[in-house]
Protein backbone atom coordinates (compact mmCIF):
# COMPACT_ATOMS: atom_id res chain seq x y z
CA UNK A 1 0.00 0.00 0.00
CA UNK A 2 1.27 3.44 -0.90
CA UNK A 3 2.70 5.68 1.78
CA UNK A 4 1.76 9.24 2.57
CA UNK A 5 2.59 11.82 5.17
CA UNK A 6 0.07 12.86 7.78
CA UNK A 7 -0.65 16.44 8.67
CA UNK A 8 1.35 15.96 11.84
CA UNK A 9 4.33 14.95 9.70
CA UNK A 10 4.03 18.10 7.63
CA UNK A 11 4.04 20.31 10.70
CA UNK A 12 7.09 18.56 12.09
CA UNK A 13 8.84 18.93 8.74
CA UNK A 14 8.42 22.68 8.98
CA UNK A 15 10.10 22.58 12.41
CA UNK A 16 13.13 20.74 11.05
CA UNK A 17 12.33 17.42 12.73
CA UNK A 18 11.88 15.30 9.60
CA UNK A 19 14.91 13.08 10.07
CA UNK A 20 13.90 11.74 13.47
CA UNK A 21 10.18 11.22 12.93
CA UNK A 22 9.70 10.34 9.26
CA UNK A 23 8.99 6.66 9.63
CA UNK A 24 6.68 6.87 12.62
CA UNK A 25 4.49 9.55 11.05
CA UNK A 26 3.87 7.94 7.68
CA UNK A 27 0.29 6.89 6.98
CA UNK A 28 -1.32 4.81 4.27
CA UNK A 29 -2.82 6.39 1.16
CA UNK A 30 -6.15 4.91 0.24
CA UNK A 31 -6.02 3.88 -3.39
CA UNK A 32 -8.75 4.99 -5.75
CA UNK A 33 -11.24 2.57 -7.20
CA UNK A 34 -9.83 0.75 -10.23
CA UNK A 35 -10.36 2.55 -13.54
CA UNK A 36 -10.68 0.55 -16.73
CA UNK A 37 -8.50 2.25 -19.36
CA UNK A 38 -11.29 1.84 -21.90
CA UNK A 39 -13.78 3.61 -19.62
CA UNK A 40 -11.53 6.25 -18.11
CA UNK A 41 -11.71 9.89 -19.06
CA UNK A 42 -8.98 11.92 -20.72
CA UNK A 43 -5.92 13.51 -19.18
CA UNK A 44 -4.48 16.84 -20.33
CA UNK A 45 -1.01 17.00 -18.79
CA UNK A 46 0.67 20.40 -19.21
CA UNK A 47 4.36 21.03 -18.58
CA UNK A 48 3.83 24.41 -16.91
CA UNK A 49 3.92 28.07 -18.01
CA UNK A 50 0.76 27.66 -20.13
CA UNK A 51 0.18 30.97 -21.89
CA UNK A 52 -3.29 32.47 -22.13
CA UNK A 53 -2.95 32.67 -25.93
CA UNK A 54 -2.21 28.94 -26.32
CA UNK A 55 -5.66 28.33 -27.75
CA UNK A 56 -5.15 24.68 -28.83
CA UNK A 57 -4.59 23.57 -25.24
CA UNK A 58 -7.31 25.64 -23.56
CA UNK A 59 -9.83 24.78 -26.27
CA UNK A 60 -8.99 21.07 -26.00
CA UNK A 61 -9.65 21.07 -22.24
CA UNK A 62 -13.05 22.71 -22.71
CA UNK A 63 -13.94 20.43 -25.63
CA UNK A 64 -13.02 17.24 -23.76
CA UNK A 65 -14.95 18.36 -20.69
CA UNK A 66 -18.14 18.74 -22.70
CA UNK A 67 -17.95 21.87 -24.80
CA UNK A 68 -19.41 25.35 -24.46
CA UNK A 69 -20.61 26.36 -20.96
CA UNK A 70 -19.35 23.12 -19.41
CA UNK A 71 -18.63 23.20 -15.69
CA UNK A 72 -14.95 22.80 -14.84
CA UNK A 73 -13.70 22.70 -11.26
CA UNK A 74 -10.44 24.61 -10.67
CA UNK A 75 -8.27 23.23 -7.83
CA UNK A 76 -5.56 25.80 -6.90
CA UNK A 77 -4.23 23.71 -4.01
CA UNK A 78 -0.60 23.85 -5.13
CA UNK A 79 -0.45 27.60 -5.73
CA UNK A 80 1.43 30.06 -3.54
CA UNK A 81 -1.56 32.43 -3.78
CA UNK A 82 -4.49 30.07 -4.33
CA UNK A 83 -7.18 32.78 -4.29
CA UNK A 84 -5.55 34.76 -7.11
CA UNK A 85 -4.41 31.71 -9.08
CA UNK A 86 -7.83 30.07 -8.88
CA UNK A 87 -9.62 33.18 -10.11
CA UNK A 88 -7.12 33.66 -12.93
CA UNK A 89 -7.42 30.06 -14.15
CA UNK A 90 -11.21 30.14 -14.03
CA UNK A 91 -11.17 33.35 -16.09
CA UNK A 92 -8.89 31.75 -18.70
CA UNK A 93 -11.10 28.68 -19.01
CA UNK A 94 -14.18 30.89 -19.29
CA UNK A 95 -12.46 32.90 -22.03
CA UNK A 96 -12.45 29.69 -24.06
CA UNK A 97 -16.10 28.87 -23.40
CA UNK A 98 -16.21 27.02 -20.06
CA UNK A 99 -18.25 27.84 -16.97
CA UNK A 100 -15.42 27.29 -14.50
CA UNK A 101 -15.65 27.58 -10.73
CA UNK A 102 -12.95 27.66 -8.07
CA UNK A 103 -12.81 25.12 -5.24
CA UNK A 104 -11.36 27.01 -2.21
CA UNK A 105 -9.10 24.12 -1.33
CA UNK A 106 -5.55 24.81 -0.18
CA UNK A 107 -3.46 24.63 2.96
CA UNK A 108 -2.58 28.24 2.16
CA UNK A 109 -6.13 29.55 1.61
CA UNK A 110 -6.76 32.32 4.11
CA UNK A 111 -9.49 31.84 6.73
CA UNK A 112 -10.38 28.37 5.43
CA UNK A 113 -10.12 25.00 7.15
CA UNK A 114 -8.61 22.77 4.47
CA UNK A 115 -9.93 19.58 6.10
CA UNK A 116 -13.45 21.01 6.24
CA UNK A 117 -13.40 22.10 2.60
CA UNK A 118 -11.87 18.80 1.45
CA UNK A 119 -14.70 16.84 3.07
CA UNK A 120 -17.58 19.21 2.32
CA UNK A 121 -20.24 17.03 0.69
CA UNK A 122 -21.83 19.98 -1.13
CA UNK A 123 -18.52 20.95 -2.75
CA UNK A 124 -17.90 17.29 -3.62
CA UNK A 125 -21.35 17.13 -5.23
CA UNK A 126 -20.61 20.26 -7.26
CA UNK A 127 -17.40 18.68 -8.55
CA UNK A 128 -19.16 15.43 -9.46
CA UNK A 129 -21.55 17.39 -11.67
CA UNK A 130 -18.66 18.97 -13.60
CA UNK A 131 -17.25 17.75 -16.87
CA UNK A 132 -13.66 18.36 -15.87
CA UNK A 133 -11.16 19.31 -13.18
CA UNK A 134 -8.12 21.58 -13.58
CA UNK A 135 -5.18 21.46 -11.13
CA UNK A 136 -2.98 24.56 -10.87
CA UNK A 137 0.79 24.63 -10.70
CA UNK A 138 2.87 25.43 -7.64
CA UNK A 139 3.93 22.85 -5.07
CA UNK A 140 2.63 19.35 -5.80
CA UNK A 141 3.15 18.25 -2.19
CA UNK A 142 0.50 20.77 -1.16
CA UNK A 143 -1.98 19.24 -3.60
CA UNK A 144 -1.69 15.77 -2.13
CA UNK A 145 -1.60 17.18 1.41
CA UNK A 146 -4.93 18.93 0.78
CA UNK A 147 -6.62 15.94 -0.85
CA UNK A 148 -5.83 13.21 1.69
CA UNK A 149 -7.02 13.00 5.26
CA UNK A 150 -4.51 12.74 8.07
CA UNK A 151 -4.95 8.95 8.18
CA UNK A 152 -4.23 8.61 4.46
CA UNK A 153 -7.83 8.07 3.37
CA UNK A 154 -9.33 9.98 0.46
CA UNK A 155 -11.23 13.16 1.17
CA UNK A 156 -14.70 13.62 -0.30
CA UNK A 157 -13.31 16.10 -2.82
CA UNK A 158 -10.73 13.58 -4.05
CA UNK A 159 -13.41 10.91 -4.37
CA UNK A 160 -15.46 13.36 -6.43
CA UNK A 161 -12.51 14.13 -8.70
CA UNK A 162 -11.99 10.43 -9.34
CA UNK A 163 -15.69 10.13 -10.09
CA UNK A 164 -15.39 12.79 -12.81
CA UNK A 165 -12.54 10.80 -14.36
CA UNK A 166 -14.35 7.48 -14.05
CA UNK A 167 -17.40 8.95 -15.82
CA UNK A 168 -15.30 9.96 -18.79
CA UNK A 169 -14.51 13.57 -17.86
CA UNK A 170 -11.23 15.40 -18.34
CA UNK A 171 -8.56 15.81 -15.65
CA UNK A 172 -6.11 18.57 -16.55
CA UNK A 173 -3.14 19.95 -14.68
CA UNK A 174 -0.16 22.19 -15.27
CA UNK A 175 3.31 21.95 -13.68
CA UNK A 176 2.58 20.68 -10.14
CA UNK A 177 -0.85 19.73 -11.48
CA UNK A 178 0.94 17.53 -14.03
CA UNK A 179 3.26 15.91 -11.49
CA UNK A 180 0.34 14.49 -9.49
CA UNK A 181 -0.93 12.54 -12.50
CA UNK A 182 1.29 9.51 -11.87
CA UNK A 183 1.22 7.21 -8.86
CA UNK A 184 4.71 8.39 -7.87
CA UNK A 185 5.80 12.00 -8.20
CA UNK A 186 8.76 14.16 -7.31
CA UNK A 187 7.82 15.36 -3.84
CA UNK A 188 10.60 17.61 -2.54
CA UNK A 189 13.31 17.08 -5.17
CA UNK A 190 16.84 18.39 -5.19
CA UNK A 191 18.44 19.80 -8.32
CA UNK A 192 18.74 17.53 -11.36
CA UNK A 193 22.47 17.04 -10.81
CA UNK A 194 21.98 16.31 -7.11
CA UNK A 195 19.45 13.60 -7.96
CA UNK A 196 22.06 11.99 -10.21
CA UNK A 197 24.75 12.30 -7.54
CA UNK A 198 22.74 11.22 -4.50
CA UNK A 199 19.75 9.30 -5.81
CA UNK A 200 16.16 9.50 -4.57
CA UNK A 201 14.50 8.53 -1.31
CA UNK A 202 10.84 7.72 -0.77
CA UNK A 203 9.38 10.40 1.45
CA UNK A 204 11.95 13.01 0.49
CA UNK A 205 12.59 13.35 -3.23
CA UNK A 206 9.69 11.05 -4.08
CA UNK A 207 6.15 10.73 -2.77
CA UNK A 208 2.77 9.36 -3.88
CA UNK A 209 0.85 11.20 -6.56
CA UNK A 210 -2.82 10.82 -7.39
CA UNK A 211 -2.23 8.18 -10.07
CA UNK A 212 -4.74 9.16 -12.76
CA UNK A 213 -2.46 7.74 -15.45
CA UNK A 214 -2.05 4.45 -13.57
CA UNK A 215 0.93 2.67 -12.07
CA UNK A 216 2.99 2.03 -15.20
CA UNK A 217 3.88 5.51 -16.41
CA UNK A 218 5.97 8.16 -14.64
CA UNK A 219 5.24 11.84 -15.33
CA UNK A 220 7.45 14.90 -14.99
CA UNK A 221 7.11 18.50 -16.18
CA UNK A 222 9.14 21.57 -17.28
CA UNK A 223 11.14 18.85 -18.98
CA UNK A 224 13.03 20.22 -21.94
CA UNK A 225 13.59 23.74 -20.70
CA UNK A 226 15.01 22.57 -17.34
CA UNK A 227 16.90 19.43 -18.40
CA UNK A 228 14.80 17.29 -16.10
CA UNK A 229 15.04 14.17 -18.26
CA UNK A 230 18.16 13.27 -16.28
CA UNK A 231 16.37 13.19 -12.94
CA UNK A 232 13.56 11.04 -14.34
CA UNK A 233 15.86 8.09 -15.04
CA UNK A 234 17.07 7.39 -11.45
CA UNK A 235 13.56 8.03 -10.13
CA UNK A 236 12.03 5.60 -12.62
CA UNK A 237 14.69 3.01 -11.84
CA UNK A 238 14.07 3.33 -8.09
CA UNK A 239 10.32 2.77 -8.51
CA UNK A 240 10.52 0.18 -11.31
CA UNK A 241 8.89 2.29 -14.00
CA UNK A 242 9.72 1.31 -17.56
CA UNK A 243 7.98 4.22 -19.30
CA UNK A 244 8.33 7.90 -18.46
CA UNK A 245 6.75 10.92 -20.12
CA UNK A 246 8.19 14.38 -19.61
CA UNK A 247 6.25 17.32 -21.02
CA UNK A 248 7.73 20.72 -21.77
CA UNK A 249 6.39 24.17 -20.91
CA UNK A 250 3.41 25.70 -22.75
CA UNK A 251 2.73 22.23 -24.16
CA UNK A 252 0.31 19.44 -23.30
CA UNK A 253 0.00 15.68 -23.62
CA UNK A 254 -3.58 14.60 -24.23
CA UNK A 255 -3.76 11.00 -23.02
CA UNK A 256 -6.76 8.80 -23.75
CA UNK A 257 -7.31 5.35 -22.30
CA UNK A 258 -3.97 5.67 -20.47
CA UNK A 259 -2.40 4.72 -23.78
CA UNK A 260 -3.03 7.08 -26.70
CA UNK A 261 -0.90 10.24 -26.59
CA UNK A 262 -1.35 13.40 -28.61
CA UNK A 263 1.04 16.35 -28.24
CA UNK A 264 -0.43 19.85 -28.61
CA UNK A 265 0.92 23.31 -27.95
CA UNK A 266 4.27 25.00 -28.29
CA UNK A 267 6.98 22.35 -27.95
CA UNK A 268 6.94 18.62 -27.22
CA UNK A 269 7.55 15.74 -24.83
CA UNK A 270 10.32 13.27 -24.10
CA UNK A 271 9.48 9.58 -23.98
CA UNK A 272 11.91 7.59 -21.82
CA UNK A 273 11.94 3.80 -22.08
CA UNK A 274 13.91 1.79 -19.51
CA UNK A 275 12.71 -1.62 -20.72
CA UNK A 276 16.23 -2.70 -21.75
CA UNK A 277 18.23 -0.50 -19.38
CA UNK A 278 21.06 -2.03 -17.37
CA UNK A 279 23.40 -0.68 -14.68
CA UNK A 280 26.88 -1.73 -13.61
CA UNK A 281 26.59 -2.55 -9.91
CA UNK A 282 30.37 -2.47 -9.58
CA UNK A 283 30.21 1.29 -10.08
CA UNK A 284 28.97 3.00 -6.93
CA UNK A 285 27.79 6.17 -8.66
CA UNK A 286 24.65 6.25 -10.78
CA UNK A 287 25.12 4.79 -14.24
CA UNK A 288 22.79 3.56 -16.94
CA UNK A 289 23.15 1.78 -20.27
CA UNK A 290 20.68 1.33 -23.12
CA UNK A 291 18.05 3.88 -22.14
CA UNK A 292 15.79 4.62 -25.12
CA UNK A 293 14.96 8.29 -25.69
CA UNK A 294 12.37 9.72 -28.08
CA UNK A 295 11.13 13.24 -28.69
CA UNK A 296 7.47 13.67 -29.63
CA UNK A 297 6.78 17.04 -31.24
CA UNK A 298 3.56 19.05 -31.33
CA UNK A 299 0.99 17.26 -33.51
CA UNK A 300 2.53 13.80 -33.03
CA UNK A 301 0.53 10.85 -31.76
CA UNK A 302 1.87 7.75 -30.04
CA UNK A 303 0.44 4.49 -28.70
CA UNK A 304 2.26 3.18 -25.65
CA UNK A 305 1.11 -0.45 -25.90
CA UNK A 306 2.25 -1.00 -29.49
CA UNK A 307 5.02 1.66 -29.47
CA UNK A 308 3.49 3.09 -32.64
CA UNK A 309 4.20 6.65 -33.77
CA UNK A 310 1.99 8.70 -36.07
CA UNK A 311 3.93 11.86 -36.95
CA UNK A 312 2.13 15.18 -37.30
CA UNK A 313 0.50 15.78 -40.68
CA UNK A 314 3.25 18.12 -41.82
CA UNK A 315 5.86 15.42 -41.13
CA UNK A 316 4.13 12.44 -42.78
CA UNK A 317 6.28 12.84 -45.89
CA UNK A 318 9.27 14.12 -43.99
CA UNK A 319 11.06 10.94 -42.92
CA UNK A 320 14.80 11.61 -42.64
CA UNK A 321 16.96 9.58 -45.00
CA UNK A 322 19.84 8.14 -42.92
CA UNK A 323 21.94 7.88 -46.09
CA UNK A 324 21.54 11.57 -46.86
CA UNK A 325 21.89 13.45 -43.55
CA UNK A 326 21.90 17.24 -43.36
CA UNK A 327 24.38 17.86 -40.55
CA UNK A 328 28.08 17.23 -41.16
CA UNK A 329 29.81 18.79 -38.13
CA UNK A 330 30.34 16.73 -35.01
CA UNK A 331 29.18 18.57 -31.89
CA UNK A 332 29.94 18.38 -28.20
CA UNK A 333 27.51 19.65 -25.55
CA UNK A 334 29.28 20.92 -22.40
CA UNK A 335 26.03 21.37 -20.43
CA UNK A 336 23.53 18.71 -21.38
CA UNK A 337 21.13 19.85 -18.62
CA UNK A 338 20.80 23.39 -19.99
CA UNK A 339 17.70 24.87 -21.59
CA UNK A 340 16.48 22.67 -24.53
CA UNK A 341 19.97 21.18 -25.08
CA UNK A 342 18.93 17.51 -24.90
CA UNK A 343 16.36 17.99 -27.66
CA UNK A 344 18.78 20.09 -29.71
CA UNK A 345 21.27 17.22 -29.48
CA UNK A 346 18.74 14.54 -30.43
CA UNK A 347 17.49 16.54 -33.41
CA UNK A 348 21.00 17.24 -34.64
CA UNK A 349 22.08 13.62 -34.20
CA UNK A 350 19.17 12.02 -36.05
CA UNK A 351 19.95 14.19 -39.10
CA UNK A 352 23.73 13.81 -38.86
CA UNK A 353 26.34 11.69 -40.62
CA UNK A 354 27.74 10.86 -37.18
CA UNK A 355 26.50 7.94 -35.09
CA UNK A 356 27.09 9.45 -31.65
CA UNK A 357 26.91 12.74 -29.78
CA UNK A 358 28.16 13.46 -26.28
CA UNK A 359 27.32 15.84 -23.50
CA UNK A 360 28.41 16.29 -19.90
CA UNK A 361 26.95 17.70 -16.70
CA UNK A 362 28.83 19.27 -13.80
CA UNK A 363 27.87 21.56 -10.96
CA UNK A 364 29.28 24.69 -9.35
CA UNK A 365 33.10 24.38 -9.09
CA UNK A 366 32.82 25.74 -5.55
CA UNK A 367 29.81 23.61 -4.60
CA UNK A 368 29.37 20.27 -2.90
CA UNK A 369 30.69 17.27 -4.86
CA UNK A 370 32.02 19.65 -7.50
CA UNK A 371 34.32 17.00 -8.91
CA UNK A 372 31.51 14.50 -9.60
CA UNK A 373 29.84 14.78 -12.96
CA UNK A 374 28.33 12.61 -15.66
CA UNK A 375 28.84 11.88 -19.34
CA UNK A 376 25.80 11.35 -21.57
CA UNK A 377 26.44 9.38 -24.76
CA UNK A 378 23.62 9.41 -27.33
CA UNK A 379 23.82 6.84 -30.13
CA UNK A 380 21.76 6.03 -33.19
CA UNK A 381 20.34 2.52 -33.39
CA UNK A 382 19.06 0.49 -36.35
CA UNK A 383 15.53 1.35 -35.18
CA UNK A 384 16.24 5.06 -34.76
CA UNK A 385 14.01 7.26 -36.92
CA UNK A 386 13.50 10.93 -37.51
CA UNK A 387 10.92 13.14 -39.19
CA UNK A 388 11.30 16.76 -40.23
CA UNK A 389 9.11 19.67 -41.29
CA UNK A 390 9.76 23.33 -41.93
CA UNK A 391 6.20 24.17 -42.94
CA UNK A 392 5.55 26.41 -39.94
CA UNK A 393 8.63 28.52 -40.56
CA UNK A 394 10.75 26.80 -37.90
CA UNK A 395 12.67 23.53 -38.02
CA UNK A 396 10.53 20.85 -36.35
CA UNK A 397 11.79 17.34 -35.68
CA UNK A 398 10.37 14.14 -34.27
CA UNK A 399 13.05 11.71 -33.04
CA UNK A 400 12.50 8.08 -32.13
CA UNK A 401 14.66 5.53 -30.34
CA UNK A 402 17.98 7.14 -29.59
CA UNK A 403 20.15 5.16 -27.18
CA UNK A 404 21.45 6.94 -24.09
CA UNK A 405 24.27 5.75 -21.83
CA UNK A 406 25.13 7.67 -18.66
CA UNK A 407 28.49 7.26 -16.97
CA UNK A 408 29.92 9.00 -13.90
CA UNK A 409 32.97 11.19 -14.35
CA UNK A 410 35.44 12.84 -12.03
CA UNK A 411 36.53 16.34 -12.95
CA UNK A 412 40.00 17.47 -11.96
CA UNK A 413 39.71 20.60 -9.82
CA UNK A 414 40.03 23.44 -10.41
CA UNK A 415 38.00 22.96 -13.56
CA UNK A 416 39.64 25.96 -15.21
CA UNK A 417 42.26 28.65 -14.58
CA UNK A 418 42.96 32.14 -15.86
CA UNK A 419 45.75 32.93 -18.28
Amino acid sequence: MKKFFTCQWMCLTQMGMLASVLISFMGAVQAAEPVSPENAGTLVIIGGALRTDNAPVWEKIVQLAGGKSVKIAVIPAGAASPENTGASLAAKLNLYGADAFVVPLSVKWKNQDVRHIANDVQIASQIRAAGGVYFSGGDQSKITQALFNADGTQTEVLKAIWNVYQKGGVIAGSSAGAAIMSSTMFYQPKSVLSVLQHGVTEGKELGPGLGFIGDKIFIDQHLVIRGRFARMIPAMQAKNYQIGLGIDENTAMVIRNRNEIEIIGYKGALLIDLTDMTSDNKIKAFNASNVKMSYLDSGDRYRIDSKTLIPSKDKLNGAIDPLNPYNAAKKFYPDILANTVVVDLMQDLIDSKHEQARGIAFGDPDGENAEQGFEFVFSKLPESKGYYSGSTGVEAYTVMNIRLDIRPLVMQLPMYHYK
